[in-house]
């Protein structure tokens, strides 16, 4: 499964993506880890490869739906993005992602979000799909509003980050918002 848009494509993992993935984590570490908790100081080869490893079994189960971004122009990696936490029975998801540093400003997260809910709405046949982030993460805001998803509002303890409970922004897209 290939998604194609104008400037990036979306594609799912394969083995190896491992090192330019962990790469681009690597370069991005002082950007991602106050918002990603998977995104720590000793992120290793190791954590990649279990990650990049584990996305086939996610897809096979239905899941989550994890791509790489990348650029159709030279293949490198700009970030990754995906739809999880499912919930089937209310036909809802969550869009997670994140943009290698040299990448970011770009328009990269926008319009992976725009394909990826694309996919969500058209092939796992979602109708709505929420994003959710802290609400001092400004640029993942940005993107939100960029792709043309509604804020909602504020959630009380909605994330929970170092252990700690954390308000969030709640963003959703419905397809007709694309």
């Amino acid at each position: 499964m290939h998604i194609q848009g104008s400037a990036i494509g979306l594609r799912p993992f394969a083995n190896e993506d491992t090192v330019s993935f962990h790469d681009a984590v690597r370069e991005s570490l002082e950007a991602l880890q106050p918002f990603m908790p998977w995104a720590h100081a000793a992120y290793s080869m190791e954590d990649a490869r279990g990650w990049v490893e584990s996305r086939p079994k996610a897809w096979e189960n239905a899941d989550e739906y994890s791509f790489i971004v990348y650029s159709p122009r030279d293949g490198r990696i700009l970030g990754g993005m995906g739809i999880n936490q499912l919930d089937l029975l209310h036909g809802r998801g969550n869009i997670g992602y994140w943009v290698r540093t040299s990448a970011q400003g770009q328009g990269v997260a926008t319009e992976g979000t725009r394909l990826i809910a694309g996919f969500g709405f058209e092939q796992l046949g979602l109708s709505r799909l929420e994003i959710v982030m802290l609400t001092t993460n400004s640029a993942s805001r940005r993107v939100a509003e960029k792709a043309g998803a509604m804020f909602e509002g504020v959630q009380r303890n909605r994330l929970r980050v170092d252990g700690h409970p954390r308000d969030a922004c709640m963003y959703s897209l419905i397809p007709g918002d694309l």
